[in-house]
């Protein structure tokens, strides 16, 4: 079983006390950031600057998902604040070994993200540019979705796919509790839970609860 890291998605904090809200989460692994364009996805999220902000008021190392079209109009910029990964959408871009590459010559673990609909094996050309594969649990765009059952197979064959590489797979939409010990057993090594961390009573309690789910 891999060793389990915990993203909680800056998405769901509340923004008012954006500092106070990352503290909260200071027993985590990494910073899930979306940034939401309003075209890839039917949403706007924030941008660099609210990326910086986090960047300043955790130590945690940020997890950077471009949920945009375009993204590489946004890489150089992002990649300044020195993040663990920034990862693309596959259905964005018809150069994605080319932004890949990009990605990892500015210091960034490169990561690939699927869409529900979107087949993992159509990654495996592209795979030794690949640092991450982050699958939708689902359809991006919006906070507090349920999860999508059939995102277990993907995370399987993803983890197929991968075989002995040192890639992460990470699983984004509709995590809790619950679930998390299902997707690690599938294959899952990074878990990105928005809501049910943030909206917990004790966030940091709840994230060690999460990895005690996976030791039991």
């Amino acid at each position: 079983m891999n060793d389990l890291r915990i993203s909680p998605s800056v998405l769901a904090a509340d923004f008012a006390c954006l500092g106070d809200q990352l503290q909260s989460v200071a027993n985590a692994d990494l910073l899930h950031i979306d940034m939401m364009d309003g075209h890839f996805v039917p949403n706007l999220s924030f941008g660099p600057l609210i990326a910086e902000a986090a960047a300043r008021s955790s130590d945690l190392p940020l997890d950077v998902h471009l949920m945009v079209d375009n993204p590489e109009q946004y890489i150089e910029e992002v990649a300044s604040l020195h993040p663990a990964f920034i990862t693309v959408h596959y259905e964005t871009t018809v150069h994605l070994h080319r932004i890949l590459s990009l990605i990892r010559s500015l210091g960034a673990g490169a990561g690939v993200s699927l869409n529900p609909h979107t087949p993992v094996g159509w990654l495996h050309p592209i795979l030794d540019q690949v640092d991450l594969i982050l699958i939708m649990s689902v359809n991006p765009g919006f906070g507090g979705q349920e999860f999508i059952p059939a995102s277990i197979d993907k995370i399987r064959q993803a983890r197929e796919l991968v075989g002995q590489r040192p890639i992460a797979i990470e699983v984004d939409g509709g995590i809790s509790i619950d679930n998390t010990p299902a997707l690690v057993t599938a294959g899952a090594s990074i878990l990105v839970a928005g809501s049910s961390i943030f909206r917990a009573k004790e966030p940091q309690a709840y994230i060690e609860a999460m990895r005690r789910a996976v030791r039991s």
